[in-house]
């Protein structure tokens, strides 16, 4: 006797379709689409036959016809710079949240400070056809952007500018931020001020190095390049950095962070120390209440809440001139940043 192979029943790509909810409840197609879209002209029984096919079926509509009929997928695509970043987590979800209530779908995805992955992650969701974008820019060229938004993807650039072309932004008062740290840094005694930042061609460090600057020659004081130290936010480039302007006859007697990345590596650095230190951080970290840390605070859900606004204004229509938005930052006194002068 013959042994008869079985094969097993595929698990995927079977998906129902509205022809099986159609032939499942006894109607035709034009009916099953109108429930599925909510349109009107369907009876309470026929309704409830076809939402029990639905059900029993596992039907989920297929959205893809939707976007050739009407043009919109519902969908935004948001490009991050670090995902693991605590900053990108409440921005991320502020959008996220506003693009619900539009009903629209977020995608997102990291660029890893990596402007050809930037401009790789952009385009792929353009090629996926989301209606708009929310772009924290790696790179300082956006010029291949133009294209996609002469074709209608509205686009708002979120944390730093656009490079090379007028688009839509929404940023924190980075300068100013930084220049009310140091201010309350020299306030408190405090003349050789050290600044550890990110990389120089970012916007937002050299703005905040600029706001450092500022304080300093406001307050009369003439910056020595030692006390300067711009780079990578990583902890080995970071913590020999501190750790050499803390040393020699006449070590900082004060640092400001640039950034929360740098803040932790900093907080790391003067636990280990006898002589205090004081320390200001731009962006709030994680347990920085319970440590003492002070901090110069921006508030990440407000940027993501008002660049998710603002995109959706412009996909419904609104046609001014790119805007920039700036919104305030706000020191918050903890006592690291209060430490005078030993």
């Amino acid at each position: 006797m013959a042994e008869t192979t079985r094969h097993p029943e595929p698990r995927y790509g079977n998906r129902p379709t509205m022809k099986d909810v159609a032939a499942r409840a006894g109607v035709g197609l034009k009916t099953v689409s109108r429930v599925v879209n909510s349109e009107p002209g369907v009876t309470p029984d026929t309704e409830r036959r076809v939402q029990e096919a639905i059900d029993a079926l596992g039907f989920r509509r297929n959205d893809s016809a939707r976007v050739l009929r009407k043009g919109r997928t519902a969908s935004i695509g948001l490009v991050l710079e670090d995902l693991a970043d605590p900053f990108y987590g409440p921005l991320s979800r502020a959008v996220e949240e506003v693009a619900r209530a539009h009903g629209a779908l977020l995608i997102n995805g990291s660029s890893a400070e990596d402007p050809e992955r930037e401009q790789e992650l952009v385009l792929a969701l353009c090629a996926r056809r989301v209606d708009g974008l929310i772009v924290i820019p790696a790179g300082d060229d956006h010029r291949y952007l133009e294209p996609e938004i002469k074709a209608g993807i509205a686009t708002v650039f979120v944390d730093r500018p656009a490079g090379r072309i007028e688009a839509d932004m929404v940023l924190s008062d980075s300068f100013g931020g930084a220049r009310e740290g140091v201010a309350h840094l020299i306030a408190h005694g405090h003349r050789r001020i050290g600044f550890i930042g990110d990389q120089p061609r970012i916007h937002t460090a050299t703005e905040r190095l600029r706001g450092y600057h500022t304080a300093m020659t406001d307050a009369g004081i003439t910056v020595e390049d030692s006390w300067v130290s711009l780079g990578s936010t990583e902890s080995e480039r970071v913590r020999p950095a501190a750790e050499t302007m803390l040393s020699g006859p006449e070590p900082v007697t004060a640092l400001f962070a640039g950034n929360n990345r740098v803040t932790v590596t900093a907080v790391r650095v003067l636990a280990g120390r006898d002589r205090p230190v004081a320390l200001v951080g731009f962006d709030d970290i994680e347990l920085a209440d319970l440590l003492g840390i002070t901090v110069i605070s921006q508030d990440a859900a407000a940027v993501g809440r008002t660049a998710a606004e603002h995109l959706f204004r412009r996909l419904d229509g609104a046609d001014h001139a790119p805007a920039r938005v700036e919104l305030p930052t706000r020191l918050i006194p903890r006592g690291s940043g209060e430490l005078r002068p030993a």
